[in-house]
């Protein structure tokens, strides 16, 4: 018998390897057809006399990334399709589909014959909870072998066996933390927390593999065998009472209950551990079939994968222009951004000349790299080795002719219009007429700084996040000029280094920092209304945002939202500035000295380590207090998002971004805009623009014009629309439809 995804090889002593090795795909991952074969290979299995047991394995450097969570998306588009005629019906359906993967794994469970996982590199999701259902697990030893169950991360759980399996071998608070966060385990941990039992060598994985077999392996899971005890007692226990109340209230504080698909892991476990597996099961799928109906599955499974790899794949990117193989880049400006930034490229394996007005500048530079990948070591995310070959593609240097040759150059120098200017003019001297010139300006704007270049079709901007090494969003900035070649090299390189790209155009701020403003904004607002800034903080996390604004403008500088303002008034006059949020900043800054976190005084005042920040008391003194007890907590959280929402729905009336997915994505990896949500146009997506508007309106009454919503949204409102059907970003053939 012959399969499409996968073969199957029996040998002398009657061990099946079944190599799984999906043609024109770079990883494994499930499909109806993955299934339905896998299906046929374990009947095949059972009915085989002369195979005594089965190892199955990856053909690819990688195990399997999991489910093809498109499939999920044809799951619901069918649910969809039948709810509107027959809702029980459509349930039903959705509940058997959904029950499918865990139906086959249980059929691998209980064959009868053994089966052993030999888990060769990346077992995610779906791939971890099939290894999980063998008698045995395997894995090699390398930094690039990984297992998770990452599904909470997109907005679901693992719905094939996971939350039962896990919690059936591994300690249940190790195994709750890991089901409920996402992280990723290396083959140690895994095999600590007793979800794998053996780590060996890559070239002896498939020998040990067949050795537990010929060993004696038992085809039956631990549960499945009388007297099976779980490995922390039962859950009315001693031990239960003290991890599952306190595991409720952790949650609750690090979701805030804003993440549905969270919450089921815990109440799957918790009623699953309180009966037989097969049981267990049926409870999981039950949940499942729950959570996938929820707004928040369906808008994080669309951002933060299907969008998210679709940019990452190059989406936007000019189809017509060859591919870049860099060769040699360029990163003028060996501060902290163009140190990272010479960090990351040459972690991906691209010489790079680190320039700098003076030789100990680039030195310094280049010492940035240094120290982390010296971090990386300690925590075991390096090699020695690596550190070694990492640092030897970094060339520090003063002499602008070390940049000849370079394919694209980076510029990260002063945020000044005349030091970039001299930047771009020595550079250009010596660069070949096919480099591509990029300034990583965040404040000016790009048609502006490319009147400085001889090639303005080949100037570009790419806006690093800080840290560069930790963010990984890109904002690539097309000026007016800016042709397809530029834009995509631009795209080329932030896919080489391994960050997401979004396009945006010219415009004071572009997108990210225009919503990052308005978030900081808001908050001063409410300073100076007199809100508690310790409701301010929590009302932000407690609306889905990672960080407080408070500690968000610290980490930035109070003092450059100060030269900010400045900035604004001189360009655009003096109301284009909030006056008592001006005279706060000011007041901050030049009376008391609060510069931020870089001085240790800002909102929060910051204490020799270990001790922690703390908010500073005297802000309560700077406006008259309201009673906490009178404020609604509930609108705090609205002003945060709707705040931030509209502004993006702004900047696309503007035509700043004109693709939905890269304003959400954007929102999420920029500044971690409230996941659950799926970003900031999801966001008013998910409400109706209709009662967004409405809502809007109230909230601009009583707190002022940062809530009005501009004419896009208004006209939405009217027609019914909403962004990823008017900004539908599959259209072909025909334009999309204007703001």
């Amino acid at each position: 018998m012959t399969y499409t995804n996968f073969t199957l090889a029996t040998d002398t002593d009657g061990i099946a390897l079944i190599t799984w090795d999906m043609p024109d795909r770079s990883m494994n991952v499930f499909t109806e057809e993955v299934m339905e074969e896998l299906d046929r290979i374990a009947d095949a299995v059972v009915v085989d006399a002369a195979i005594k047991g089965a190892v199955i394995t990856s053909g690819k450097d990688t195990f399997s990334g999991g489910a093809d969570l498109t499939m999920l998306k044809r799951m619901l588009t069918l649910f969809q399709e039948k709810k509107a005629k027959d809702p029980e019906a459509a349930t039903k359906l959705l509940f058997d589909n959904v029950g499918l993967m865990t139906g086959l794994f249980r059929k691998i469970e209980t064959c009868g014959k053994p089966w052993v996982s030999a888990i060769n590199g990346t077992c995610m999701g779906g791939a971890f909870e099939m290894s999980l259902a063998c008698h045995g697990r395997v894995a090699a030893d390398g930094e690039k072998v990984t297992m998770a169950l990452p599904e909470v991360k997109v907005g679901i759980f693992p719905g094939a066996g996971g939350t039962q399996r896990v919690m059936r071998l591994a300690d249940p608070q190790a195994g709750l933390e890991m089901l409920t966060t996402g992280k990723s385990l290396s083959p140690q941990k895994a095999k600590q927390m007793n979800l794998i039992h053996q780590v060996v060598a890559p070239d002896q994985l498939i020998e040990t593999a067949k050795g537990m077999i010929k060993a004696g392996l038992k085809p039956v899971a631990p549960w499945d065998e009388k007297g099976f005890k779980l490995p922390g007692g039962p859950v009315y226990s001693a031990a239960g009472a003290n991890l599952w109340p306190p595991a409720i209230a952790i949650l609750r504080r690090e979701t805030f209950g804003n993440y549905p698909a969270a919450s089921a892991i815990l109440k799957c476990a918790y009623e699953g551990l309180l009966v037989p597996i097969d049981t267990g099961l049926r409870i999981e799928q039950r949940y499942f079939t729950e959570i996938l109906q929820t707004k928040e599955a369906a808008a994080m499974i669309r951002s933060l994968f299907v969008s998210l790899q679709e940019l990452n794949k190059g989406a936007r990117r000019p189809a017509e222009v060859p591919a870049t193989k860099f060769t040699k880049i360029g990163v003028l400006g060996a501060g902290f951004m163009g140190a990272g930034i010479a960090y990351v490229t040459a972690k991906a394996g691209i010489p790079v000349v680190l320039l700098d007005r003076d030789m100990e500048l680039a030195e310094k530079g280049k010492a940035h790299s240094d120290t982390l990948v010296s971090d990386a070591i300690k925590k075991g995310r390096a090699k020695p080795e690596d550190k070694e070959k990492l640092l030897s593609l970094i060339t520090p240097t003063a002499d602008y002719a070390a940049l000849d040759g370079c394919d694209l150059i980076v510029e990260a120098v002063f945020e000044d219009s005349a030091v970039k200017k001299g930047a771009t003019e020595q550079a250009e001297a010596v660069l070949k007429p096919a480099a591509v010139f990029a300034s990583n300006t965040s404040t000016i704007p790009i048609t502006s700084l490319a009147q400085n270049s001889k090639r303005p079709k080949n100037f570009v901007g790419i806006h690093f996040f800080s840290p560069v090494d930790k963010m990984m969003l890109v904002e690539i900035i097309m000026g007016k000029k800016t042709g397809d070649k530029a834009l995509a090299t631009a795209i080329d390189y932030v896919r080489a280094i391994k960050k997401t790209p979004i396009v945006v155009n010219d415009t004071r701020g572009f997108y990210v920092n225009r919503c990052v403003l308005r978030y900081m904004s808001e908050a001063f607002q409410m300073l100076i209304e007199g809100v508690p800034p310790a409701m301010i903080e929590n009302a932000a996390k407690m609306a889905g945002m990672p960080v407080g604004p408070l500690a968000l403008t610290d980490e930035t500088a109070i003092d450059l939202a100060q030269k900010i303002m400045k900035q604004t008034i001189r360009d655009l006059g003096e109301k284009a500035v909030d006056k008592e949020q001006f005279a706060l900043i000011n007041n901050l800054v030049d009376k008391h000295g609060r510069f931020g976190r870089k001085n240790a005084k800002g909102f929060y005042d910051y204490p020799p380590k270990p001790a922690k920040k703390k908010l500073w008391p005297g802000l309560k003194d700077l406006y008259k207090q309201q009673d906490p007890d009178g404020i609604d907590v509930e609108e705090l959280k609205q002003r945060f998002l709707y705040v931030i929402a509209i502004e993006a729905a702004r900047v696309m009336e503007e035509g700043i971004v004109t693709d939905p997915r890269e304003a959400d994505v954007g929102s999420i990896l920029a500044f971690g805009f409230a996941p659950f949500t799926g970003g900031t146009l999801s966001y008013i997506d998910g409400i109706g623009a209709k009662n967004f508007v409405k809502r809007a309106k109230e909230l601009q009454k009583k707190y002022g014009p940062q809530f009005k919503a501009p004419k896009l949204l208004q006209q939405m409102a009217d027609a019914g629309e909403t962004f990823y059907g008017r900004f539908d970003p599959y259209k072909t053939g025909e334009a999309k439809k204007a703001a």
